[in-house]
């Protein structure tokens, strides 16, 4: 049986729904609830955050990566939750478009697809009664989708909340918060959004002022009594491990991994053997295979360069297993890696790549690869779907690709990945393997 759940979502990326989802996951679990959390689309970071507000961990969720079945069985995670919350990305109905004009990805899909009312945070700064014509027009998008109400987020003043509340009450929007404009409770941000979990001074006093600024402004008893959903299968299997003995990198460089493929891998029976190359630590010598998350390395590079036990240990290891690497991981793979100031750092040298972060360049989308080589114990010709971004321009490339990969829509990437010897790399983070 599932939980009841509820979607966090906004129109637009920017308006506080991470604020909200903090705020009230940690709210609830004081309330003496058990919250289980969920990430949609493919973003790296805000599970951590999840877990560290609820503690419980948090499972990405993706209409375009992850078939049905998958996302009936990751959700099935709730199992002995008392709710459900999903935060949304971007905007509610923001995802791929298709030839049909539908959306693919987007949060929309998985409220629709678990029975999840949307909860919806508008940021009314600059604006009043027109706030409800926004939240009038979600609602009306796709009557199919329920809105329970919305949050109104940074209100300037006591009058300006009343002309807002009241647009809605013409509109028929219930407002279930209204949120006062708060500077001091925004979290600190870099290039890929927020920064990491475990790198916030303290993570534990910012969430517990966002519970206290939502038990204030929001009316939670309200919002538990909107969730809802469906019962859903969850019998399916998790993506299988790459390999028994999963020697993997874990520190402030090496964090981005998607929850769902280490639960998967550990049910299915794989040992993770979990190091730091930023504490200079070697993977574990007795490991089938290496893998190298992504990351911030390029904000770490010169300790990289310099962790020589762990490159050491690395170079013994490619020497006769497979080592793997993702975006970041994939950069310290390479021949070199060129800093945001324009400094080069030698690398672990296992493949030619060299990578510049002084040369700035967004890449960003979802990706499909069809493996041109093996990648542990994933065989040539597998198809995967994920996920690819990244800020990195690549200088040099001389290895044979690793893939042929394809974006969102079809057309062809030229960033393929790299493979020599044992040793595998691409900039795209690996969510499930392609239906």
């Amino acid at each position: 049986m599932n939980a009841p759940g509820l979607m966090i979502a906004a129109p637009a990326s920017g308006t506080g729904k991470t604020t909200v989802m903090l705020g009230l996951l940690r709210a609830l679990c004081e309330d003496g609830l058990a919250v289980q959390p969920f990430k949609s689309g493919p973003d790296y970071i805000d599970p951590a955050f999840h877990r560290a507000a609820c503690g419980r961990a948090s499972f990405n969720l993706d209409s375009w990566a992850m078939t049905p079945g998958l996302i009936d069985t990751i959700v099935a995670q709730a199992t002995g939750a008392d709710l459900a919350i999903a935060e949304g990305s971007m905007g509610l109905y923001d995802g791929v478009a298709s030839r049909g004009g539908a959306g693919h990805g987007a949060s929309a899909d998985l409220a629709r697809r678990m029975g999840w009312p949307v909860v919806l945070v508008i940021d009314v700064s600059g604006q009043a009664q027109s706030a409800a014509a926004t939240a009038l027009g979600f609602a009306r998008f796709d009557p199919g989708l329920p809105i329970a109400g919305v949050i109104l987020n940074r209100v300037a003043s006591p009058r300006h909340e009343r002309l807002v509340r009241r647009g809605m009450e013409m509109a028929g929007i219930p407002v279930l918060g209204a949120l006062p404009r708060r500077g001091d409770l925004s979290l600190p941000e870099r290039h890929l959004g927020l920064v990491q979990a475990v790198e916030h001074p303290d993570l534990d006093r910012a969430i517990a002022d966002y519970a206290a600024f939502l038990r204030d402004h929001a009316d939670l008893t309200a919002i538990r009594q909107a969730a809802a959903g469906v019962v859903v299968g969850g019998g399916g299997a998790l993506p299988p491990p790459p390999a028994q003995r999963i020697a993997l990198a874990r520190d402030e460089a090496f964090s981005f991994i998607y929850p769902h493929l280490l639960e998967g891998w550990r049910r299915a029976g794989a040992e993770l053997q979990a190091f730091s190359p930023l504490a200079d630590e070697a993977p574990a010598a007795d490991a089938d295979l290496v893998w190298l998350p992504g990351g911030y390395p390029e904000l770490h590079a010169g300790r990289i360069a310099a962790a020589s036990r762990f490159l050491a240990g690395l170079r013994r290891h490619a020497a006769n297993r497979p080592v793997h690497g993702e975006c970041g991981g994939y950069m310290v793979l390479g021949e070199a890696l060129v800093d945001k100031d324009g400094g080069r750092h030698a690398m672990a040298g296992l493949l030619g790549l060299v990578t510049s972060y002084a040369q700035r360049r967004m890449h960003l989308g979802y990706r499909h690869a069809a493996l041109l080589a093996p990648v542990g114990a994933l065989a040539a010709g597998t198809a995967l779907r994920g996920h690819e971004f990244h800020y990195s321009t690549i200088l040099d490339q001389p290895d044979a690709p690793l893939a042929h990969v394809t974006d969102a829509d079809g057309a062809a990437v030229a960033e393929t990945g790299s493979r020599r010897g044992c040793v595998t790399g691409s900039f795209f983070h690996m969510i499930a393997p392609a239906a």
